[in-house]
């Protein structure tokens, strides 16, 4: 493993346990802030998440911004490509996808202007560490080359780092919304 991956592992396994610990005490109102930041791009095609294992929930914000416009949710469709997102509604009945999400057994492709961020951990600059896979780095480049894209961390504030080991395809986070606020990266 090189130093750098060796340095995103130690990362990774820190934060872990931070996000572990923020979910056991979460009473399920995390979703509140990121309610109101969606409130300002009504109408504008998000994209969500299907939350797995400890990631903080952002189903009840995606509910309300269902009832002005298109929300997706991600499919991984095979390792190293972008990710495809799929049309998603409240109650909609859904599958299980790789990587345990759960997605539409048919799915609706759309395109997000606005993607909620699922991670492990962030910075207050707006870098952000997932799982590893890339799957959003390579997302948000792709979007990002085809017009402006905002990628919107979620997560709880136990989650942030004061630094972060970044490579150059590492895409930054527009805007972070944790249970007890917004962060505008600097």
């Amino acid at each position: 493993m090189s130093a750098p991956d060796a340095a995103k592992q130690a990362a990774r396994t820190a934060a872990f346990a931070r996000r572990k610990a923020a979910h056991g005490s979460d009473p399920g109102t995390a979703a509140g802030h990121l309610s109101e930041v969606l409130a300002g791009y009504r109408g504008v095609p998000l994209s969500g998440y299907m939350p797995i294992r400890t990631e903080i929930d952002p189903t009840p914000a995606m509910a309300d911004a269902a009832a002005h416009g298109p929300v997706g949710i991600p499919v991984i469709e095979a390792p190293g490509h972008p990710l495809r997102f799929a049309l998603w509604e409240p109650d909609q009945p859904l599958v299980e996808g790789p990587f345990g999400a759960r997605i539409p057994a048919r799915p609706v492709w759309m395109e997000p202007e606005i993607l909620i961020v699922p991670l492990v951990a962030f910075t207050r600059a707006g870098a952000r560490l997932g799982y590893g896979g890339g799957f959003y780095d390579r997302t948000l480049a792709q979007l990002r080359a085809r017009r402006a894209t905002h990628a919107i961390g979620f997560a709880f504030a136990a989650q942030e780092a004061d630094s972060l080991p970044t490579a150059p395809t590492d895409q930054p986070l527009d805007l972070i919304v944790t249970e007890r606020g917004v962060i505008s990266p600097a």
